[in-house]
């Protein structure tokens, strides 16, 4: 079963400025997310600690990339933002921002 991905405005902007082999295997592991969904997992998804929300997890030689996203509808899977990985752990920050847009997403602003 396909399943609808909606990227938001930062995501797309983040694609676009990601360099063309880390941007081609970021969109690769979206079109995995649009054909496994829920079944898609380690390595190329992880879920967030005890957050309603995932990280696609993407490596191009030395670059490391995350992209977050979240469960909407039955088949639908939102992509918030993403950012460049620089440090073993997930960055926290980004977490936040990610949830403040899965927010305002779900009370219809974005």
């Amino acid at each position: 079963m396909p399943y609808e991905v909606v990227l938001l405005e930062p995501a797309r902007v983040f694609l676009r400025e990601l360099g063309e082999k880390l941007q081609a295997k970021a969109y690769r592991a979206i079109d995995l997310l649009v054909y496994f969904g829920p079944q898609l997992r380690m390595p190329h998804s992880r879920k967030l600690g005890t957050f309603d929300m995932w990280e696609l997890r993407v490596q191009q030689g030395g670059m490391i990339c995350r992209l977050f996203y979240f469960h909407d509808r039955e088949t639908v899977y939102v992509v918030t933002s993403g950012y460049v990985k620089k440090t073993e752990k997930t960055s926290p920050e980004q977490i936040q921002r990610a949830l403040g847009l899965k927010a305002e997403y779900l009370r219809g602003g974005a």
